[in-house]
């Protein structure tokens, strides 16, 4: 075997094994959840959420955009129903955030806060109440990173298991799915950085887009 087929390997097992990981923590031990990205063929308007493989009845088809620049908002659609977008008329430049119900899909609460001009302590106080259990769902748009402190990152990091809030710069683009209370790093989640000489729009890097499927809570 060459060694890029051995790397290639060796990714697959890690990647599937923190999937694992983070479903056997707070969902059932009989995993189905799965990440897709790629090209989306004509069938996949058949799918919930539109992604282009179903999804199993123990799981809930997702499918989550980060905002474009500073001109296209972000989207976050769970189960074949669209959370929030610009269509919707409830998403923000920031950080956009929806608690969902991880048993049965209900849509909890859903905010957007601006981290450019706004004030973090809204964020925090909109956060700070939820239960241990319910899932997250966030995706960034035109600036998610400018008034994040530490406290903020803190809860990103250590209550919702983000690997990437930490390290959250100016313009990055960003998009998580997370479980209020867990000690585990969350494998659904994507991350790419404001850089000068790779962003794909002036100013700021290339829209983030995460399909694909989570696993239901098991109660």
């Amino acid at each position: 075997m060459r060694l890029p087929g051995i790397l290639n390997f060796v990714i697959s097992v890690i990647t599937l094994s923190a999937i694992w990981l983070f479903a056997s923590k707070y969902f059932s031990t009989n995993l189905h959840g799965r990440i897709f990205r790629g090209v989306i063929d004509s069938k996949s308007i058949k799918n919930k959420c539109g992604i282009a493989k179903p999804c199993g009845e123990k799981d809930f088809a997702f499918r989550i955009m980060s905002g474009a620049a500073s001109a296209v908002g972000p989207s976050i659609c769970l189960d074949g129903k669209i959370i929030m977008s610009s269509v919707k008329n409830n998403i923000g430049k920031g950080i956009n955030i929806a608690f969902i119900n991880g048993t049965n899909g209900e849509v909890l609460k859903t905010g957007f806060f601006d981290m450019y001009a706004g004030d973090v302590n809204e964020l925090l106080d909109f956060v700070k109440p939820v239960q241990t259990g319910i899932m997250a769902m966030v995706a960034s748009y035109d600036e998610p990173a400018s008034k994040l402190n530490d406290e903020a990152r803190k809860y990103f990091t250590d209550t919702l298991g983000s690997n990437y809030a930490n390290m959250l710069q100016f313009r990055d683009n960003w998009i998580l799915i997370g479980v209020v209370g867990m000690k585990n790093k969350s494998p659904f989640e994507q991350h790419i950085k404001n850089d000068g000489k790779t962003n794909k729009y002036e100013g700021w890097p290339e829209m983030l887009e995460m399909e694909g499927c989570v696993p239901r809570k098991m109660e």
